[in-house]
């Protein structure tokens, strides 16, 4: 009778965290990709459909890799980092931070790692510090004269980064004890993104070189 071996391997979609307006963006670039090339293929004459086809090969995974490829996968034990040429998986026990400043990041083992799904907006965060205090100030305003408590307004507080952050951060903390959060960061090349490019560009040089 066989019994089955416990696996390691966590489940990454429990929660994801990207950017919509970077996965709009992406296909509406891809979209004009397409129409740019199709129209060069369908239309050019000589090598300027291959040209073209190599700038659509070099093209279209730079443009996936930076705008629809970004996510932060979490659940329980560790997070995944998709960024545009890596993956970084980061069990919680290793986790120093997570923060946010000009960019969201995540602090571990002495590296630190861009959150590329996670854009800060200086403007949304601006506009929800300004909500925060008129809030406290009226809040302290209504306990002097009335003594209750002001209801909390309906929009947020806190920048949709932040907010993703501080819940990052949380479940780091939660999770930094669970035997399925130890180990060490491991960090791979998405070689799916750079191989192409890579190829594309090159091709692409010799095409032009060849006029």
């Amino acid at each position: 009778m066989s019994s089955q071996q416990p696996t390691d391997e966590p489940v990454y979609d429990d929660r994801v965290y990207r950017s919509s307006m970077g996965v709009v963006s992406g296909v509406l670039l891809l979209a004009l990709t397409a129409w740019l090339c199709g129209d060069a293929v369908v239309r050019g004459s000589g090598t300027t459909p291959w040209i073209a086809l190599a700038g659509a090969l070099c093209a279209v995974p730079l443009i996936v890799a930076f705008t629809i490829r970004p996510a932060v996968f979490a659940n329980d034990d560790r997070m995944r980092v998709r960024n545009p040429f890596r993956i970084i998986e980061l069990p919680w026990a290793a986790v120093d931070a997570v923060r946010s400043s000009y960019s969201a990041e995540v602090l571990a083992e002495g590296s630190k790692y861009q959150l590329w799904s996670v854009p800060v907006s200086l403007r949304e965060r601006k506009k929800a510090n300004r909500q925060r205090l008129r809030y406290e100030g009226a809040r302290d305003r209504e306990d002097r004269s009335t003594g209750e408590k002001l209801r909390a307004p309906a929009g947020p507080m806190r920048a949709r980064a932040d907010r993703t952050v501080d819940e990052l951060q949380r479940l780091a903390e939660l999770g930094a004890e669970r035997p399925g959060a130890q180990g060490a960061v491991r960090v791979h090349w998405s070689y799916e993104i750079i191989a192409p490019a890579v190829a594309g560009a090159l091709l692409l040089i010799v095409l032009i070189a060849l006029r």
